[in-house]
């Protein structure tokens, strides 16, 4: 944690720096403070993990581990070009995990939601929550300020995990630069990914799709049209929202740090374990491709064939129907949908079991260090 502002001392006089170098020098501090190499390994390797689960946010878990001032400082560091070897070293580090993560744990972490969401999200609940006491020390004691911040932060995640729902924008040059910016800063905010602020605003096809190689062969002008703009976004939104956090968590440490207790704790809304797909047939991309295709007017055997997934003619004909006119952002949001069902005594054993587990494992790698 930051722990104060410095002071410098000239010939002979002590001087109070400018409040620019005052964070820069506080957030250089904490940024690129020594942290053991496991430590941020495993830091980027749940990062990588946890955006493999759906509802689940990367920076929810460098938060948890206590690695988000370092994290946030870091790429200030980067985006304002004030590199360091120390700066290089320790993204380097969290990349290295988040690679192994992705390229070890796609298939079985894909597996798991799929086949068994409620021990995935079980586990996850006890990572994301092992983060509480962290930051705690920080914002301890609670008063009226902290108390209105922490609360400000866990309805901002209560409202993602209830009340929005997808709107529709126009496709404009502004639009996907705003919605590029705002899908970056999602993904430094712990709680919410960047594809899903893409789904909720109606655009996730549009970006997507723009980045298949038969799209950019085919319409390369109207695909950079697309891209450049949302790039532009994306590289001010990440730039953006780290310096003006590594300020924010200096200046009004605690209040702040009071802000991501309750956006950490809010992230859980959307993670109750005990709930079903409302549409099994879209939990998979597979499936989503083949609904997808079915959609469009081919037939079972081709959809067979291409996606592996098998309906009966019958079968075929209800889904068909069922999704008429919907898009791949559509059947991706309709994939996100869950309904809650009641578990037996051996699951709820077994799932507060997987919490427990979870909880432990994040306090084990977050070391008890601060954040």
């Amino acid at each position: 944690m930051f722990r104060g502002l410095r002071w410098q001392r000239t010939t002979g006089n002590v001087e109070v720096l400018s409040m620019n170098e005052q964070v820069d020098s506080a957030v250089s501090d904490a940024a690129l403070a020594p942290a053991s190499v496991t430590r941020v390994v495993g830091g980027g390797f749940l990062m990588g993990l946890a955006n493999l689960v759906p509802g689940v946010s990367g920076g929810t878990m460098i938060l948890a581990l206590g690695l988000y001032d370092r994290f946030i400082g870091a790429v200030a560091a980067l985006t304002s070009l004030r590199w360091s070897r120390a700066m290089f070293v320790f993204l380097a580090l969290l990349a290295i995990g988040l690679v192994a993560s992705v390229l070890a744990l796609s298939g079985p972490a894909v597996w798991l939601v799929t086949m068994h969401r409620w021990a995935a999200y079980s586990l996850f609940i006890g990572m994301t929550l092992g983060g509480v006491p962290l930051l705690w020390k920080v914002v301890r004691p609670l008063d009226a300020g902290t108390a209105a911040c922490a609360g400000l932060g866990l309805a901002v995640m209560a409202l993602v995990a209830f009340g929005l729902q997808n709107f529709t924008l126009p496709q404009t040059m502004v639009v996907f630069a705003l919605i590029g910016a705002l899908a970056a800063s999602s993904m430094i905010l712990p709680g919410i990914s960047g594809s899903y602020i893409l789904l909720i605003f109606g655009l996730y096809d549009v970006v997507i799709s723009s980045l298949r190689p038969g799209t950019l062969m085919e319409d390369l002008a109207g695909s950079f049209a697309i891209l450049v703009p949302f790039g532009i976004g994306v590289a001010i939104g990440i730039g953006a929202l780290s310096n003006v956090l590594k300020v924010v968590l200096v200046r009004w440490e605690r209040p702040a740090h009071a802000a991501l207790l309750g956006l950490l704790l809010g992230s859980v809304l959307g993670l109750w374990p005990f709930r079903d797909a409302v549409h099994p047939e879209l939990v998979t991309r597979e499936g989503v491709q083949a609904v997808e295709l079915l959609v469009q007017g081919e037939t079972p055997e081709a959809i067979v064939a291409e996606t592996g997934v098998e309906w009966s003619a019958a079968r075929a004909t209800e889904l068909r129907a069922a999704y008429a006119g919907k898009t791949k952002g559509d059947l991706k949001l309709l994939a996100l949908q869950l309904a809650p069902y009641s578990p037996t005594l051996g699951r709820i054993a077994a799932a507060l079991g997987l919490f427990v587990l979870g909880f432990f494992l994040t306090r084990l790698l977050g070391g008890g260090g601060s954040t």
